[in-house]
């Protein structure tokens, strides 16, 4: 996959990205003239959370762009020094718009990536054309999710406290980290997903890059603060959606009403959809019963782009169906299994 270089006030950074348009899945460049919809990930696992969304024929109407955050995935560079959080990240996102030379973008959010596209809309809201958030991270972090969060930073730290890794003490870090996102649900794309992330995880997060693992993982999310009145005002022109799974072990629907209240206390135009049984990583969950996520996401994105977007594609590749699959995802046995739930 393409990367491109960044420098920032906090370093130099080669960020691994994906461009999808309706006629390639791994396009050199956006397709001028279309709505564009960059994807900003959750933590631990990087862009290919973001499967079953550019595998969609009715989302590769856009142009679709995914990329790796600082010290996840295959994006490489200066590690994020401790004091990266909230405001950092977005001066990074707003110069690899820059770098791609990206139009003004539909951001969809996920978990901590709800969190840098906020700040990203509050401090460069030129670039933003509307915040699709699932699971949003909108107001600081309750104290108990906090401890889970540092709880799986330190098993995975003394998983590679002896001369070599101790993958039974790392993998129960991993089970942690697939609670929080996956509310113990299971499939072979939960699996893949995992298979696919752990050995990236113990090359960047071993034992000489728990700094930058602590910082991305726990620090950028437990030290944030909630956006001022003043600053979500500057949000007036940009529409907002919430996302919130009901089946989310973390945090109660209540936590995305509150931040809802408080968007439109700001006069942001903010609605909230609930899904049942969905966990916080809500974008790989589908039921049989109730739209799934890229239904609402794709009508949110006709609903306000001014631009017309491409007609529905026949057939569309997906740019990370083959890498999931070697790592063990089967579609047709996912597909099974729900329909006998």
């Amino acid at each position: 996959m393409p990367t491109v270089k960044v420098n920032s006030s906090t370093g130099k950074t080669e960020f691994r990205y994906t461009i999808s348009t309706p006629k390639s899945a791994s396009a050199k460049s956006i397709e001028k003239g279309l709505p564009t919809v960059l994807f900003l990930h959750g933590v631990y696992i990087p862009q290919e959370i973001f499967v079953q969304q550019f595998g969609d024929p009715k989302l590769r109407q856009f142009n679709l762009v995914a990329v790796d955050h600082r010290a996840h995935g295959e994006t490489t560079g200066d590690k994020p020094p401790a004091h990266y959080g909230q405001v950092e990240a977005a001066e990074d996102f707003a110069k690899f718009i820059d770098a791609l030379k990206l139009p003004p973008c539909h951001v969809v959010g996920l978990s901590l990536g709800t969190i840098i596209g906020l700040q990203l809309a509050v401090s460069y809201p030129e670039k933003v054309k509307s915040l699709f958030l699932m699971s949003p991270l909108g107001t600081e972090e309750p104290e108990d999710v906090a401890l889970g969060r540092r709880e799986i930073y330190e098993v995975w730290c003394e998983g590679l406290s002896g001369p070599t890794p101790d993958d039974s003490v790392l993998l129960e870090a991993v089970y942690g980290a697939l609670q929080l996102g996956f509310s113990n649900k299971s499939s072979t794309l939960i699996n893949a997903l995992m298979n696919r992330t752990y050995p990236i995880a113990k090359n960047i997060w071993g034992p000489k890059g728990l700094d930058q693992y602590r910082v991305m993982t726990v620090d950028i999310i437990t030290n944030r603060k909630s956006q001022t009145k003043e600053a979500l005002a500057k949000l007036a022109k940009i529409p907002v959606t919430l996302v919130h799974g009901l089946g989310d072990v973390a945090y109660p629907v209540t936590y995305s009403e509150e931040f809802m209240k408080q968007l439109q206390a700001a006069g942001v135009k903010t609605s909230l959809v609930k899904i049942p049984d969905a966990p916080q990583f809500v974008n790989i969950d589908s039921s049989t019963d109730f739209p799934d996520v890229n239904s609402f996401l794709c009508n949110f994105l006709l609903e306000h782009s001014e631009q017309k977007p491409a007609p529905i594609p026949v057939q569309v590749s997906n740019p990370f169906e083959f890498i999931l699959k070697m790592n063990g995802w089967n579609p047709a046995e996912d597909a099974e299994d729900e329909t006998t739930i």
